[in-house]
């Protein structure tokens, strides 16, 4: 496994960077704004194709960079389904995997940090975001944190791993880089407490200050969402109402380009072809399934995902290619679930 730290000198911020090795998929975990030109570099340099981008939480100290590494690469950006978060590509719940080729990750829901805060599990390491940190934990005095959510996250959740478990936290200030469970159970001095009331009483009386870009960083990781319907897919872009009052027609394709697991978790828009959006560009090429079909029957390619991000981004890039009969749905099967459109299981 290709894996890489990042440091964020600013808010010290670790950012993690995963490949099953040179030249495949890639996927980064807590990335910064700021430090976006230095991991595409690093992307370049490694002959990695950016396809996840995931954040632990909504941070308050620094500007996420999932937007711009959207922007930039067309990655999934991805976060814990508790997030209020305007939209991302993709929402993932407790015990979820989040996938890229030759790796696999599980997702944990860990709130107390913030209410949205989730670690994310290999087999032998965890990346612990804000929960867990090295001899410290998360503060739980903002974004609707809660002490004794926190204590339940560390002690019956993270502490369950096995102690040979490597720790690797979302920050850390005082130069430490790496960890253990084991370790942290037994130095960390905010886990030497014996019931869920005494780590409340430590927490509540810290007394720290606001992180300084807090009134900055919260709203704008808020807002990171794609303009689905801006610029050139305005008129590509199918209401929900239009979405639904069209299918069944005979010269409309319906492509759905989620993942299995989304998949059979809400259902399938009937009669669509299950194109996944990490191989949706394969698929569009000279010669490809997509190209041959509707370049061989004229039909529309009405593109869908989970929430309208993948499918915008889908889009451009169909246009790129030269089709220029292509349209998405916007809000995806979010906004389709919401207005009753039928649905059926997943083969």
């Amino acid at each position: 496994m290709l894996f890489r730290q990042l440091f964020d000198s600013v808010s010290s911020t670790y950012t993690y960077l995963i490949a099953a090795g040179p030249g495949g998929e890639a996927l980064i975990i807590d990335p910064v704004a700021d430090q976006v030109e230095r991991y595409l570099k690093l992307l370049n340099e490694l002959d990695l194709r950016l396809t996840k981008a995931v954040d632990t939480h909504i941070h308050a100290d620094h500007i996420s960079g999932l937007g711009l590494l959207r922007d930039a690469t067309r990655c999934v950006t991805v976060i814990g389904e508790q997030a209020k978060v305007d939209r991302v590509s993709m929402r993932v719940g407790d015990g979820e995997p989040v996938e890229i080729e030759g790796v696999a990750l599980t997702a944990m829901y860990t709130p107390g940090h913030t209410d949205d805060s989730y670690c994310f599990a290999l087999p032998d390491r965890v990346f612990t975001g804000d929960t867990l940190l090295i001899r410290g934990t998360g503060r739980t005095d903002f974004q609707n944190g809660d002490p004794r959510q926190a204590y339940d996250s560390l002690f019956n959740k993270l502490l369950k791993l096995a102690d040979e478990t490597l720790v690797y936290p979302g920050h850390d200030y005082k130069g430490d880089t790496v960890s253990t469970i084991g370790e942290e159970r037994a130095w960390n001095p905010r886990l030497q407490v014996g019931s869920a009331d005494e780590y409340a009483e430590l927490m509540d009386n810290l007394g720290l200050p606001d992180p300084k870009m807090m009134d900055v960083a919260v709203p704008a990781n808020l807002a990171i969402g794609l303009q689905q319907d801006a610029g050139e897919r305005a008129d590509a872009t199918l209401s929900i109402e239009d979405a639904i009052g069209e299918l069944g027609r005979g010269d409309l394709i319906y492509i759905d380009l989620r993942e299995e697991g989304e998949r059979e978790k809400n259902g399938v828009i009937p009669g669509s072809v299950h194109v996944p959006y990490a191989r949706f560009e394969e698929q569009i090429r000279p010669g490809s399934m997509l190209n041959a079909l509707a370049g061989r029957t004229g039909r529309r390619l009405v593109l869908y995902c989970a929430y309208g991000e993948r499918s915008a981004l889908a889009l451009d890039a169909l246009r790129e290619s030269g089709f220029a009969n292509a349209r998405h749905i916007g809000g995806g099967i979010d906004a389709w679930k919401q207005a009753d459109g039928p649905l059926r299981q997943a083969d």
